[in-house]
């Protein structure tokens, strides 16, 4: 961190009407880092400038966002957690959210849920079992996928509000799965975010490479909701899509890859002009993800 007299030397001449003296402080208090946040808040509260005060927010802006690609660059090299994953993700709307408050609210879920389980329950009654208690006794809902509502996409709001879209649902539903040791996973199929219960005994009994990816999967669970669909079900959402039921589409999405999908249908909400710039961030943050 620079000296404090050094700091307030360069915020003092935020408000620089020179462009090229601003474009060079503005890259100065931006290589010191997210360090020196608060004195630009502090500054902001006591200007009364509106452009002054444009300016520190963008570079506020643009210091979160640097700190956030930072810890996506960590996460990706990582072990792509999922849930850490939209942590993230929903820090860059809310850059102060506390991990804490909803990794508590998590283990609430699991604990009730695990509570629930026993090793004699058949695949689809361990199913029945998460949706008592995420739709019923912790009433989630589920709305549907709207791009004028960011917060629908974001693991903090979802918790918070008790309301989600498909996809911020499902993340939630795969990180309890994930935590309980069931094998439900986000599948691939077009224009939907649904998951797949899987076989955990099928490799056993089957060649590799043999057979439909399909047939790993038992059933099919909408994280809307909770309802399930069979195999007869998703047929016949293919034959009314008239798109051919190909393999690709049944093989389990990787957390990379449903982190990546969350940042591109998150930026969709952001397509105009005066907000195009958050959707290039997050496009950006989407395309650093690709294998």
């Amino acid at each position: 961190m620079k000296d404090i007299k050094e700091i307030n030397a360069l915020l003092n001449l935020i408000d620089d009407p020179d462009e090229d003296v601003y474009n060079t402080i503005s890259d100065k208090i931006l290589s010191i880092g997210k360090e020196i946040i608060p004195h630009l808040e502090h500054l902001w509260e006591s200007v009364n400038n509106e452009e002054t005060q444009e300016r520190i927010e963008w570079l506020i802006h643009r210091l979160h966002f640097s700190d956030l690609t930072t810890e996506f660059i960590k996460w990706k090299d990582g072990e792509c957690d999922l849930l850490q994953g939209a942590i993230i993700v929903a820090k860059y709307h809310y850059p102060d959210l506390n991990p804490v408050l909803i990794m508590q609210e998590l283990e609430k879920l699991r604990r009730n849920i695990w509570l629930e389980l026993n090793s004699y329950l058949t695949p689809m009654e361990k199913a029945n079992v998460i949706n008592s208690i995420l739709f019923n006794y912790y009433k989630q809902q589920g709305v549907e996928i709207s791009y004028d509502s960011p917060d629908t996409f974001l693991i903090n709001k979802t918790i918070e509000g008790r309301k989600g879209n498909a996809i911020s649902n499902g993340i939630i539903y795969l990180i309890l799965c994930e935590l309980l040791d069931i094998p439900v996973k986000a599948i691939n199929i077009p224009r939907q975010f649904i998951l797949g219960y899987f076989d955990q005994q099928f490799e056993a009994f089957n060649p590799a490479g043999a057979g439909h990816a399909s047939e790993k999967i038992k059933f099919y669970i909408d994280p809307l909701n909770g309802q399930m669909y069979s195999h007869k079900d998703i047929e016949n959402y293919f034959k009314r899509m008239s798109v051919p039921p190909v393999n690709s589409y049944f093989r389990s999405m990787s957390n990379r890859r449903i982190i990546q999908f969350l940042l591109e249908e998150l930026s969709k909400c952001f397509d105009n002009a005066n907000n195009q710039y958050k959707m290039d961030e997050l496009l950006s943050l989407a395309n650093m993800l690709e294998s």
